[in-house]
C-alpha cells in the first residue's frame, strides 16, 4: 500500500478539500443564467481554493513556499470588494474566522517565484470546462531541489480517476515518488484499505489504437499540427476528449496513451506554467508512463515559475514515447 507521509497526507487533505470548495462554488453559483462573458463564478473558486490552500500550508507547512497562479493584488480595488466578500464567505466554512485580509495573506502564500522546496497550485485547472459544468481539476504538488516528490489531482466530475461522472463524488489521484500513483473516492481520507486502487498506464503498442487526449478548448497548443501528428503516427483511434489535467488522471489510469502541448503558431515563444505540469508529471510517471518536452527533455522544475527550458510537453504510456518524439521531429513540432 501508498506509504503515509506528512506531505502526502497535507496534499490530499489540501486537495479534497480544496476540491469540495469548488465544487460548491460551482453548484451556488454556475446556472443556466449566467451570461457568457460572466466569469464570476470562477473567479470566486479560483481565488478560495488557493486561499484555502494557503491557509492550510501555513497550517501545516509555515516555512513552506508557494508558487500559484492567483494574486490577491486585483481583489484588492473597490469595485472587486463584493467578490472578495465572496471568497471570504467561501473560504470562511472551511477556516473559520476567515476576514477579507487574512484571505489576501493565504492567497498571496502562492507568490514565491522558485525555492529549493516549494508546492505549486492550480486551484482550478480548466476553467472552461468549470463553467460548463464539464471536467476540471485541482492540481497541487511538492517540488524539492527541481524534483517532483508528491502530486495530487482532484477531479470532482471523474469516478475511479477515469470515467466521467457529472455531479459524483469525485476522484482524488495521488502519487509519492518511488510509490506508484493510485486513486481515491474525492471525500475520503487517507487511509490504506480498500477505497485506495493502484492504476498503471495502458500497455498498449499498436500506434494505430492510441487514444490521443485532447481539450476541448485550443489554448495554448496547437490543434492542426496534432491532426497531422496524428496522422503521421497512424492514429486510428477516436480521441479522448476533456478539459485540464484531468486528462492526466485518465493517462494514468490507462484509458488514454497519448497527450501533447504543442506550440501555437503565434505563441512559439510560450512556456507552460508549472503549476500546469507538475502534478500531472508524476501521477503519470508513478503509473509508468513517461513526460518530457516536445525534445525528449525531462521537465525542469528549477527555473521559476515556468518550464523555461523546455517547449511544450509530450506524455505517455512510455512504450509508445520514442515513436511519438519522432513523428513531432518529422513534422517540425
Amino acid at each position: 500500500m501508498l506509504k503515509s507521509t506528512p506531505e502526502l497526507e497535507f496534499a490530499i487533505l489540501a486537495v479534497r478539500q480544496a476540491s469540495l470548495l469548488v465544487k460548491q462554488v460551482q453548484a451556488e453559483m454556475v446556472s443556466s443564467a449566467l451570461t457568457k462573458d460572466d466569469r464570476s463564478p470562477v473567479t470566486v473558486a479560483d481565488f478560495a481554493a488557493q486561499a484555502l490552500v494557503g491557509y492550510l500550508l501555513e497550517e501545516n507547512f509555515p516555512k513552506d513556499a508557494m508558487i500559484g497562479e492567483e494574486d490577491s493584488e486585483v481583489l484588492q480595488t473597490s469595485e472587486k470588494r463584493e467578490i472578495l466578500e465572496q471568497i471570504t464567505h467561501f473560504v470562511d466554512q472551511y477556516a473559520p474566522g476567515a476576514t477579507p485580509e487574512s484571505v489576501c495573506r493565504w492567497i498571496d502564500r502562492g507568490s514565491a517565484n522558485s525555492a529549493d522546496r516549494y508546492w505549486t497550485l492550480d486551484p482550478i485547472d480548466g476553467t472552461k470546462g468549470f463553467l460548463r459544468g464539464d471536467q476540471y481539476a485541482v492540481a497541487l504538488a511538492l517540488v524539492v531541489h527541481g524534483d517532483v516528490k508528491v502530486g495530487a489531482l482532484g477531479c470532482p466530475n471523474l469516478k475511479d480517476g477515469y470515467l466521467p461522472e457529472i455531479g459524483g463524488s469525485g476522484s482524488l489521484v495521488v502519487a509519492a515518488r518511488g510509490e506508484g500513483t493510485w486513486v481515491m473516492p474525492m471525500d475520503g481520507r487517507f487511509q490504506a484499505d480498500a477505497s485506495m486502487q493502484r492504476v498503471r498506464v495502458s500497455a498498449l503498442t499498436d500506434p494505430a489504437r492510441a487514444r490521443l487526449l485532447r481539450s476541448f478548448e485550443s489554448g495554448h497548443t496547437n490543434v492542426s499540427q496534432i491532426d497531422v501528428f496524428a496522422d503521421n503516427l497512424g492514429v486510428k483511434a477516436e480521441p479522448v476528449r476533456l478539459d485540464s489535467q484531468a486528462k492526466y488522471a485518465i493517462l494514468a489510469t490507462g484509458h488514454g496513451e497519448l497527450y501533447l502541448r504543442l506550440l501555437s503558431s503565434s505563441r512559439l515563444d510560450y512556456r507552460e506554467k508549472i503549476w500546469d505540469q507538475a502534478a500531472g508529471s508524476i501521477v503519470i510517471e508513478e503509473a509508468g508512463g513517461k513526460v518530457t518536452d516536445l525534445d525528449g527533455k525531462p521537465l525542469d522544475f528549477t527555473q521559476g515559475r515556468t518550464l523555461a527550458k523546455n517547449r511544450g510537453i509530450c506524455g505517455s504510456n512510455g512504450v509508445l514515447h520514442e515513436r511519438a518524439l519522432k513523428a513531432l521531429k518529422e513534422i517540425g513540432a
